[in-house]
């Protein structure tokens, strides 16, 4: 089944070509970014699979939800399930006092550990 990606505006491309080459961004954003701006150049759904090394149904999905809703399509979906516990600026603070020095922040001991005894 051949899918045709239509053809992007100018603010699609931009924002695509722009998100393909980003270091910053989700690694499956960018990988979705280079899936259409692989479409848009002309290259086929099994061709983008192998060089992302993706299945040719997941490159059809996505080429699929960006023809029927444009960059939006690239977003993931909400999920279900138990919401998250603990908010992306707790999760960044634990993140931080992980990787930092425990005597720095006044612990007696030189590195973190889960199996510590006080």
């Amino acid at each position: 089944m051949a899918i045709k990606l239509r053809t992007l505006t100018e603010i699609e491309k931009a924002a695509t070509e722009k998100l393909a080459r980003s270091r910053t961004a989700a690694a499956r954003e960018v990988e979705r970014a280079r899936m259409i701006l692989l479409a848009s150049k002309g290259k086929r759904v099994d061709a983008i699979a192998e060089e992302l090394e993706l299945s040719a149904a997941t490159v059809r999905t996505w080429l699929k939800r960006f023809n029927s809703d444009g960059l939006d399509g690239l977003n993931d979906l909400a999920r279900s399930g138990r919401p998250a516990t603990y908010n992306s600026e707790q999760v960044a603070e634990v993140i931080a006092t992980a990787l930092s020095d425990p005597q720095k922040l006044g612990q007696p001991f030189a590195c973190w550990t889960l199996n510590r005894n006080k």
